[in-house]
Order: structure tokens, then C-alpha cells, then sequence
């Protein structure tokens, strides 16, 4: 079995990490949607967490992704000796452990919806992610437009339009901001990115939550970093 010395530096972080309380290991605020969503969530209910942020596309960014975590991937989220390694799953632990916070909406029906289009987010709309990839700092209206995404936005326009219309009050998608809200940032993100046109009432929901602290936050962040991820940065349209 082959083993992996840690240097001093990262073997005193993965104890820090795994120290009481709750640390979140993510990817580049620029890049990583998968991370901004447990991040964005944590952030706007107030949950206090260790942030440990990995550069993407670096030579070691393998080895420390995985120094915390088997699927080598980020998210993840250490909670004592408790590791969670899926966006989904974080914020649903996160929901079972704070519920006087109300990470989801607490009447039924609204809480069976949001549940439902975050896991539609989580596992489709992979035509909107390969034809517009998260890049917050870069500005390009009008790239993108596949038939695929296209459709993508056809199909986020309407889970936001029914959400608002039901429940919203036109406010956040469940009225009070929730996961549903965290989960969709990173769509409301590339949106501004790529310069999608959308409706006057979605165009309204998107500058709500770009103006939540947690988001507004995240982003002012991503904008302040100063390191790249080159093969990102590729797969950006021309």
C-alpha cells in the first residue's frame, strides 16, 4: 500500500480541520460553484466555520483535496470526525443539526419544492455548466448560447418564476432566503457573467440575491483573488 508523507504545514491544517467545530474545504471563490453553495448557505444563517481554501489546477491541488477527503472533490465539510463530501448532503446535515435556523422553508409544500429543485440542480443542467462555466471575475455577454444551455435557461426561468409566484412573494424563491436560494446562486452568478437576458421579475430576483450579504460577500471575495486555474480559464467560450 503506497503512503503519503504530509509536510508540516498541511498535517498542522488537517488537525486544525479536524479539531471541535465545523471547517469547509473549498475550491477558488472564482470558479467553484460546488463550493459557494455550502459556503453561501453557512454564511447567510450565521453558522460559524473554518474556511480552508485549495487552488484549483494546481500541481498538489489532488493530493490536498484529498488529504481531506477520498472522492477528491469540494466541497467538503469536517464536523469533528464527521466528513462530508457532497454539496447536497452538507446542507442537509447542516439542516439537521440547526433547525431553530430554517435553512429550509418550513411550511410542507414549500419545503418539498425546494428540496426538489435543488436536487434538479444537483444533478442536471449539465449543458448551462459546460457551455458557461463559473467564472466570476471574467465579463462575457452573449457566449455560451448552446441549444443545451439555452433550454437550461428555459427550464431555471421557469422553477424561479413558479417558486416566486407561490411562494416567494416575490421575494427570495421561498420568500425567507433558504438553501433553495444558496443552491441557485452560482446560476444567478454565471447569468451575470455570461449577460443573460431574463425576465424583469427574474432579472429583479437575481439582483436580490447578488445583494445578500452572503453572496455579495463570496463575490467581492472571488473578485479579490488573485490566483488563476488555468484549465478553467480554458474551458471558458470563446
Amino acid at each position: 500500500m503506497q503512503t503519503t508523507q504530509l509536510d508540516p504545514s498541511l498535517s498542522n491544517a488537517l488537525a486544525a480541520a479536524r479539531s471541535p467545530g465545523l471547517t469547509l474545504v473549498i475550491g477558488n471563490k472564482n470558479y467553484s460553484s460546488w463550493s459557494m453553495r455550502p459556503w453561501v448557505a453557512m454564511a447567510a444563517f450565521g453558522i460559524p466555520f473554518q474556511e480552508v481554501r485549495i487552488l484549483l489546477d494546481q500541481p498538489d491541488t489532488a493530493n490536498r483535496i484529498c488529504s481531506y477527503s477520498a472522492c477528491g472533490r469540494v466541497p467538503v465539510l469536517l464536523a469533528g470526525e464527521i466528513t462530508i463530501w457532497d454539496s447536497l448532503a452538507i446542507v442537509e446535515y447542516l439542516a439537521e443539526q440547526f433547525p431553530e435556523l430554517h435553512l429550509w422553508p418550513q411550511d410542507v409544500a414549500a419545503r418539498a419544492m425546494a428540496r426538489s429543485i435543488c436536487a434538479e440542480m444537483h444533478c442536471g443542467f449539465t449543458d448551462l455548466r459546460n457551455a458557461m462555466p463559473m467564472n466570476i471575475s471574467a465579463s462575457l455577454p452573449g457566449k455560451g448560447r448552446t441549444n443545451g444551455s439555452q433550454a437550461d435557461i428555459g427550464r431555471i426561468s421557469e422553477i424561479w418564476e413558479e417558486c416566486l409566484s407561490r411562494f416567494g412573494h416575490h421575494q427570495f424563491l421561498f420568500g425567507d432566503f433558504s438553501i433553495a436560494d444558496a443552491y441557485f446562486a452560482p446560476v444567478v452568478a454565471r447569468f451575470r457573467t455570461y449577460g443573460v437576458s431574463l425576465a424583469p421579475a427574474l432579472d429583479a430576483y437575481c439582483q436580490r440575491v447578488l445583494a445578500h450579504p452572503a453572496v455579495a460577500r463570496w463575490v467581492t471575495e472571488a473578485l479579490a483573488e488573485t490566483e488563476t486555474a488555468p484549465k478553467h480559464d480554458a474551458e471558458l467560450p470563446d
